[in-house]
């Protein structure tokens, strides 16, 4: 494709005789880059693209695209993030445009509610995709991406991808560090649901002002054209009035256009009326919790948007089973083990809450924090399990490139009352399962259904549903006195 071509749409400055050259590929790593490329140079938070100039051009880069950079052969734009973004767009053939996209943005939700409404889409038949935390998928495949929300190259490229393969609509989480860097520019998205806006990422955006302003960006005329909003969490409500679009909520008040009633909850389903403008119908799920029912009455209002049949949407409720690592519940001996991916304050508040409402005996919280992440909310999440449960177990999450031991002693200023301090995660989940007795809940929370623990950027084999399943299997060897009598 012509360099001129790729960069339509943004504004630049450059050579006219260079809009002329063919481009290959487009690439953001100047160590990737081959003869024919376009290198995009971009300020990261640990390097800046643009001291990589000229190492792009030494391996046979094209031209340079930056934004705090001129001289031959660069193209010079106001904002390089923004260019990546529409110059993907372009290299890739606009394939979005043809797309109808739903877009899921906030703090907790994003993957239980795109993977439902992708659900109830596919089981109404329509061809759609889904690309989110636990991967893409579409047409009967699954690819793993690393990202909750791509970078904009391979996101361009997967819609390109899918519409080659008739996909129609995608179904897609919308992080906030993807809409402040800019990526989604140029996309247009039919829906766009906020689902809440909890503490989080604050390494990142500071404080929570700053954090809610990148969600309230998000909902303008040029982004989406309608917003479907939770009105149950006090920051996403205050987005009603302030939004460009047209704003339809959701929630647990019945000031909600679509909320519900007559709420009944065990471990293994919840049941609702449920009303949904001028209609009402019953809905019964295998998803647990209220937090659950607003991410069913979100994925409902949108598919009721969309033009799905109330009673279809009824139907396939009945059938959708939880996301891996979303509330999964393991039962054994009168035990409750819940494995859920909560690793925020307001994530791991609602699942205890949700745990305690259902459950008979003690309540037990396991979790960590991730490292190099927040560092503020350690010692809420850790005050938050206190409060709520009868007693806690803190451990390691995913560390990366800080000491476990460094990340618990933050948590630790939060704790109070019964509590256990076990660095190792399998070893402290062993611990907490000899420890419950029949009619407990264990709460596992923060990796949910992570392959891996990260630790000093090495990616190690780890997973809790293994780990708890490995002791039970232990146990039961030992009551029956060894391998040989399985």
């Amino acid at each position: 494709m012509k360099l001129g071509k790729i960069l339509g749409g943004i504004n630049f400055y450059a050579d006219s005789e260079l809009l002329k050259n063919e481009i290959l590929d487009i690439k953001t790593k100047s160590d990737e880059v081959r003869e024919g490329d376009l290198f995009i140079a971009m300020k990261g938070v640990n390097s800046d693209g643009n001291d990589f100039i000229a190492d792009a051009f030494s391996r046979g880069a094209v031209a340079v695209l930056s934004d705090s950079k001129s001289g031959e052969n660069i193209v010079q734009v106001d904002d390089a993030r923004k260019a990546y973004s529409l110059a993907s767009k372009n290299f890739f053939e606009k394939a979005c445009d043809s797309l109808h996209i739903i877009a899921v943005t906030g703090t907790n939700g994003k993957t239980t509610t795109t993977s439902l409404i992708y659900e109830i889409l596919k089981s109404s038949k329509i061809p759609v995709g889904l690309i989110g935390t636990e991967g893409v998928k579409f047409n009967g495949k699954k690819v793993e991406t690393g990202f909750t929300t791509p970078d904009p190259y391979l996101l361009h490229k997967l819609f390109k991808n899918m519409k080659d393969e008739g996909i129609e609509y995608v179904i897609m989480e919308a992080s906030a560090h993807a809409i402040a860097l800019k990526k989604l520019e140029g996309i247009k998205f039919d829906i766009g649901i906020l689902t809440n806006i909890t503490e989080d990422h604050l390494d990142f955006f500071g404080d929570m002002e700053k954090y809610a302003k990148a969600k309230l960006d998000f909902f303008d005329n040029k982004n989406i054209n309608l917003g479907i909003v939770c009105y149950d969490d006090d920051y996403a409500r205050s987005i009603i009035d302030k939004a460009g679009v047209p704003i339809l909520s959701y929630g647990l008040s019945p000031n909600s256009d679509v909320h519900a009633s007559e709420i009944k909850s065990e471990f293994d389903n919840t049941s609702f009326s449920c009303r949904c403008l001028d209609e009402t119908f019953f809905i019964k799920t295998n998803l647990v919790g209220k937090y659950n029912i607003q991410n069913s009455l979100a994925s409902i209002m949108a598919c009721r948007a969309l033009g799905i049949p109330a009673g279809l949407i009824q139907t396939n409720f009945r059938y959708i089973q939880a996301v891996e690592g979303r509330f999964n519940v393991i039962k054994y001996m009168g035990l409750n083990i819940v494995i859920d991916y909560a690793h925020t304050p307001d994530g791991i508040e609602k699942v205890i809450e949700t745990a305690r409402e259902i459950t008979k005996n003690r309540v037990i919280t396991l979790f960590g924090c991730g490292g190099n992440r927040d560092r503020q909310k350690r010692k809420i999440m850790g005050e938050i399990a206190s409060k709520n449960s009868d007693k806690v177990y803190v451990t390691s999450d995913n560390p990366r490139f800080e000491k476990p031991m460094d990340i618990i002693n933050e948590i630790k200023e939060g704790l109070s009352g019964d509590y256990v301090i076990c660095e190792d995660r399998a070893t402290a989940i062993a611990l907490a399962l000899a420890d419950c007795k029949e009619g407990d809940t264990l709460i596992i929370a923060g990796k949910g259904g992570e392959k891996y623990q990260d630790i000093m950027g090495v990616k190690h084999q780890y997973n809790d549903f293994d780990v708890v399943h490995n002791y039970f299997r232990n146990k039961f060897v030992e009551i029956k006195g060894g391998e040989n009598d399985l």
